[in-house]
């Protein structure tokens, strides 16, 4: 009970911080500073903006693009990103509870993109690394880690977006969980899939989009092929205010409150829909691609991870911190 008391402390910490975070965001201009020629340029960054007088004129190709044309499924757990995650899960099937650490290693890498402005094409390289550790144990066992790699091509055109992709998956489980649980049965699961989603931008601040993904080669063979996924992102519009964070940084920071879920139905587990909702805080700042997320998250479903994807089903709430580089 204490560890639980902690724990939900130490939460609300963190709301009270981020909310007055947010307030200096929204902040009356009428005191800031007068921008200068020291101040950052705004940088085209086509996965949150779409400009229509800069998506006009002669195409351009471009090696190593810095940004996408298809913004991350942010709510989707396989979605390649940076994040460390908390969550306190109960499994369904067997009534028990623990605390998780879920960590992703990955991003997708643009080789080469042909646009005008932001309405055009890119080919990517996608690498991804998903791994859950269980907290209560003195060590934080492994518990599963999945490795991803595969290529996206992306497309966007005005407020429609999409992207199509090919990847491999292999899942391993940790040592330590297989000692500590001696009748699991490891099925040595990996798979190549294809999936592809369609995005469309309703107004500035809400997006939609569907789609779905069939399995080309899978291990064991018996794992039935098909998935269809849906989902929106709200968020607020990027706020003309600024926050210079108590004055510690001439660089303004803005804040976006931002609510997300992500829905997956799965042939192998007779089309339950599974369920993932994240909301919280988007910072970023002038002249940068980078972004940080503070995001409370709740997951009801089949486990999406590993081996368990189509056998244990879980509850879960958290909190984590997500990097977009």
């Amino acid at each position: 009970m204490g560890r639980r008391v902690s724990v939900e402390r130490w939460i609300i910490g963190i709301v009270v911080i981020v909310c007055l975070l947010a307030g200096q965001a929204y902040a009356d201009d009428s005191n800031e500073k007068k921008p200068n020629d020291s101040t950052p340029k705004e940088v085209l960054d086509c996965r949150y903006q779409q400009p229509p007088e800069l998506s006009e004129g002669e195409a351009t190709s471009e090696m190593f693009p810095s940004d996408d044309l298809f913004r991350p499924l942010l709510a989707d757990p396989k979605q390649p990103q940076f994040f460390a995650l908390w969550q306190s899960t109960q499994s369904r099937n067997e009534r028990t509870n623990a605390n998780i650490g879920s960590v992703g290693i990955g991003e997708n890498f643009g080789f080469y993109t042909r646009r005008k402005g932001c309405n055009g094409w890119q080919i990517s390289l996608l690498t991804g690394i998903f791994a859950q550790f269980d907290l209560d144990t003195s060590n934080s066992a492994l518990i599963n880690i999945d490795f991803n790699v595969g290529i996206p091509l992306t497309w966007r055109h005005g407020n429609w977006s999409a992207r199509l992709r090919f990847y491999h998956q292999s899942s391993h489980i940790g040592d330590e969980f297989l000692g500590a649980h001696p009748g699991f049965q490891s099925i040595g699961l990996q798979f190549e899939e294809v999936d592809m989603i369609v995005s469309y931008d309703v107004r500035k601040w809400l997006r939609l989009y569907g789609g779905g993904a069939v399995m080309v080669n899978r291990q064991p063979s018996q794992i039935d092929r098909n998935t269809a996924q849906w989902g929106f992102e709200a968020r607020t519009p990027t706020p003309a205010g600024r926050s210079y964070l108590f004055g510690l940084l001439s660089n303004p920071i803005r804040f976006s409150p931002v609510l997300t879920a992500d829905f997956k139905s799965v042939e192998q587990q007779d089309w339950h829909i599974n369920t993932n909702l994240l909301m919280g805080f988007d910072m970023t700042r002038h002249g940068s691609y980078k972004r940080f997320r503070i995001l409370f998250n709740y997951y009801h479903g089949y486990n999406p991870y590993g081996q368990f994807f189509y056998s244990q089903k879980t509850e879960s709430f958290g909190i984590g911190a997500y990097f977009l580089f």
